[in-house]
Parts: C-alpha cells; sequence; structure tokens
C-alpha cells in the first residue's frame, strides 16, 4: 500500500509539474510605476486568476522613460496598458496597436484650480495660466480650448508644461494644473490645498475626454488563433481580478504595496487612489464603446488648432474579438 502510495504521489507531482510546464507564459507591460491605478492585474497574479487559466503572467511596471508601445513593438511584451492617444499615434506611425479591452469606461483626468484665481467656469480660463502634460497627453486640452475659442499661444491661455508633479499650483506658478482623480488631485490636497479652495473640471463633463487604460496587442499577433485564445483567457482572468478589487479594497491595497519594489507607496495614498479607480472601471465588461472611441478620434483629428495627433480616422484599431470570447 505504501509503494502504490508512492507511485500515487510521484505521478502527481509529475502530473504538476507538467502542468506548470504547460502554463503559457504572457507578458504585460504597465503605462506607469506599480500603483493602485493597476490593482486588478496584481490581484489576479496574487489570487491565483492567471494561473487558473493556464497562463503565466509577468507583470512588468513602467516609468516616466518606458514607452508601451516601444516596448511591445520591440518584443518586450504580449500586451500592454496605454491611453489611446498614444496607441493610435503609434499605430499611424506603423506599429499597428489594437485596443483588445477596455476595462476603464471613464477618463479620470481633470484641469485643477486654485479658487482665488477667479476661475469659476471653463469660459474664466482666458488670460490664464494652465499646466499641461505633454507627450501625447495634451491634445484632450488643447480641443477643449479650441471648443472654447481660446488659443494656446498665450493671447488666449499661457500653457505652461506641466512635469508629473503639482508644484506649479502650490507654488502659484500655474492659474490650473492637470490632474487625475486617483492620484494628483490627492497630491495638491496633501500639499496643503483643501477641497473647498479649489475648482475642478473634469474632462468627462466637458465632452473632450479619450479613453485611458486600455489593453493592446499587435494585429500581425492576433491574427494567430493560439495567441489570440491566451489574451482572451488574460482579459478574463483580469475583469475577475478587477471585480475583486472593487469589492476587497483593503486587501486589494496591500496586494499592490507588496509589489512595489520601491516602497515608495503609501497605503493612504493608494487606498484613496484605489477608491477613485473603483469608479472608472464599475461595471465594465472590459468591452470598448465605440461611441467612445469615435469620441476620442474626433478630438484627437482635432488638436485644438495644433498638429493633431492623429491625420485620419484609422481602421482595424479596436476589436471586440477578444472580449467576446472572454466573457462566454
Amino acid at each position: 500500500m505504501r509503494k502504490i502510495g508512492a507511485i500515487a504521489f510521484a505521478a502527481a507531482m509529475l502530473s504538476g509539474a507538467i502542468g506548470a510546464q504547460a502554463a503559457d507564459p504572457l507578458t504585460l507591460q504597465l503605462k506607469w510605476v506599480t500603483q493602485a491605478q493597476f490593482a486588478g492585474y496584481y490581484v489576479a497574479k496574487d489570487k491565483g486568476l492567471y494561473d487558473a487559466v493556464g497562463l503565466d503572467v509577468t507583470i512588468k511596471p513602467g516609468g516616466p522613460d518606458i514607452n508601451p508601445s516601444q516596448v511591445i513593438a520591440g518584443g518586450g511584451a504580449d500586451v500592454v496598458l496605454d491611453w489611446m492617444p498614444s496607441a493610435l499615434a503609434t499605430r499611424e506611425k506603423g506599429v499597428p496597436l489594437v485596443n483588445i479591452a477596455q476595462v476603464f469606461q471613464k477618463s479620470g483626468m481633470e484641469l485643477t484650480c486654485r479658487k482665488d484665481t477667479g476661475i469659476a467656469k471653463p469660459e474664466d480660463f482666458k488670460g490664464k495660466t494652465l499646466g499641461v502634460w505633454f507627450a501625447g497627453n495634451e491634445y484632450p486640452f488643447l480641443s477643449w480650448m479650441s471648443t472654447l475659442g481660446l488659443k494656446t499661444d498665450g493671447s488666449g491661455v499661457t500653457v505652461l508644461k506641466q512635469g508629473f508633479n503639482v508644484d506649479p499650483l502650490l507654488q502659484k506658478q500655474a492659474d490650473c494644473i492637470s490632474t487625475m482623480t486617483y492620484n494628483e488631485y490627492w497630491q495638491v490636497i496633501d500639499g496643503g490645498i483643501p477641497a473647498d479652495k479649489l475648482v475642478v473640471f473634469k474632462y468627462e463633463d466637458q465632452g473632450v475626454a479619450t479613453m485611458e487604460d486600455g489593453l493592446y496587442a499587435l494585429e500581425a499577433k492576433l491574427g494567430d488563433p493560439k495567441f489570440s485564445e491566451r489574451m482572451a483567457k488574460f482579459v478574463k482572468a483580469s475583469l475577475k481580478g478587477w471585480e475583486y478589487a472593487r469589492a476587497n479594497p483593503a486587501e486589494a491595497v496591500k496586494i499592490v504595496l507588496a509589489n512595489d519594489a520601491t516602497g515608495a507607496q503609501t497605503e493612504k495614498h493608494q487606498a484613496r487612489m484605489l477608491g477613485e479607480i473603483n469608479k472608472l472601471t464599475e461595471g465594465s465588461t472590459g468591452k470598448l464603446d465605440p461611441a467612445d472611441y469615435e469620441r476620442t478620434v474626433k478630438t484627437l483629428l482635432g488638436g485644438g488648432g495644433e498638429a493633431p495627433v492623429i491625420s485620419k480616422a484609422p481602421t482595424g484599431a479596436w476589436t471586440h474579438a477578444i472580449t467576446d470570447a472572454a466573457l462566454k
């Protein structure tokens, strides 16, 4: 009996080893550093949701010097998280990225102003200095200014090229700065300006928001049925990870912090961030809404009177095939 038990145990171990070897490797490149913005993916990995669908997922953090589109073009990732303006610009330049899932259903971008500047509505921007992120993030802003009839050459508004911090507002170098609902806005609060001393304009409310944090893969690879099957499994498990993060935010934050190799993140900031992120992903099925896509394209083609980020409407830049398979 002991011999049979030993054989059975060895067979089980061998079966487990074969199963582990059979897991398909997959690399995800994030758009930014490890933080609650990406909680669903870290949760899916930590809770074994990727393992359950036969995937061995590696999550690569991003940063200021990492362009996800360049990483995937160079073969450094199978799927990347990127904002649609960057992805569509990259596609037009010859790297055919395709949106395979859109977990974020809303934009978190906003313009945050000091109330003491006298700004109470968008029309009050005239003559003011506004901080704006560039490298593709400026196009929603430029389109918005164009809609308001405000030139960005200083005769309408003065544009301050903003770094990834909130110093221009704290130091009164700008009347308003770009913030995300889940990140820089809270840095302003922590910097000493209370909410009642701020006026916030959300891009979603102004009708000029573009889609953020979409999952993108290369068009040529999606032509391979086996690759597409892997992507569908990845999206399915990732959606479950996001569901878990929304239902268990405190645990999800701890998982994010455990994956932060820099040790730079704090539990307080990550908890607030996840609370806001969950509002952007709530109710998401991962499917890109064509109307959201068309709004984004229209915004990017407008360019606010400046050179547009894309010169023509793309074709084949998104698909529902992966999410349809993931949701079956």
